[in-house]
């Protein structure tokens, strides 16, 4: 199950390895006028995700790919933990002081820990060993706990159609290049394995989208739940 993981990516040319930081940064926090446009639409992401909390929430969590810590314009929580690579993401954020604990990888933690709920927006795409993060989920999570992930719709028409579109164009404007070089760096993952991903591990898996339906549509939300613990700790020792 899962040969081909974990996966590679390709490998950027130096001209885009020149200006990826940044562009990675201004992206994630909508500096230009077309990821503000997508930032405005993204938000039914966030509002999906935090739709199981109101205002100020005491449940453990656990967000994975952190990023500017942006979602937390969407909800607040006394006890906040996150995975985040690039901590030039989060260091001048003012939401920096609502975290308890930061880790690098989610190797990082102990799998003793339990968490209420583990969240994760527009990153699962990203990740390269990606049933292995979803088995230590859960591991992670508590009895009666959910796993909550929201996905750019990757791998339909209408996703490549809006990016290409917004961000994509803007990219070739500014800088002559090819934007969709970049997506294939970054989104390692369509939304359909993600989703054959989550119910290999998950015996419960809720879809909504923002669209007619999974093909047609700009995202999707998933809310997992019965964990299935044996599958994800024998995955585990396997690899």
């Amino acid at each position: 199950m899962f040969k081909n993981y974990p996966k590679r990516r390709i490998k950027l040319p130096e001209s885009f390895n020149k200006i990826y930081k940044q562009q990675y940064k201004s992206n994630r926090e909508g500096q230009t006028r077309a990821s503000w446009l997508a930032q405005k639409v993204e938000s039914w992401m966030h509002k999906k995700v935090a739709s199981d909390v109101v205002g100020l929430h005491n449940k453990k969590t656990l967000e994975i790919g952190a990023g500017t810590l942006n979602h937390l314009k969407h909800e607040k929580s006394e006890k906040y933990d996150i995975v985040e690579p690039f901590n030039e993401l989060y260091l001048d954020s003012p939401f920096l002081k609502q975290i308890n604990n930061i880790y690098k990888d989610i190797d990082e933690i102990n799998m003793n820990q339990k968490y209420d709920r583990i969240i994760s927006i527009a990153t699962f795409e990203h990740i390269v060993d990606l049933p292995k993060v979803v088995a230590k989920t859960c591991v992670l999570l508590g009895s009666k706990a959910t796993l909550r992930t929201s996905i750019p719709n990757e791998g339909t028409f209408l996703w490549t159609l809006g990016w290409k579109l917004t961000t994509g164009l803007e990219f070739k404007l500014k800088y002559g290049m090819d934007y969709g070089i970049l997506m294939k760096h970054e989104h390692v993952n369509t939304a359909k394995e993600i989703e054959e991903i989550l119910s290999y591990f998950y015996s419960v898996n809720k879809c909504k989208t923002l669209g007619l339906n999974k093909k047609v549509a700009l995202y999707r939300f998933y809310e997992s739940s019965e964990p299935k613990i044996e599958i994800a700790v024998n995955y585990l020792k396997s690899i």
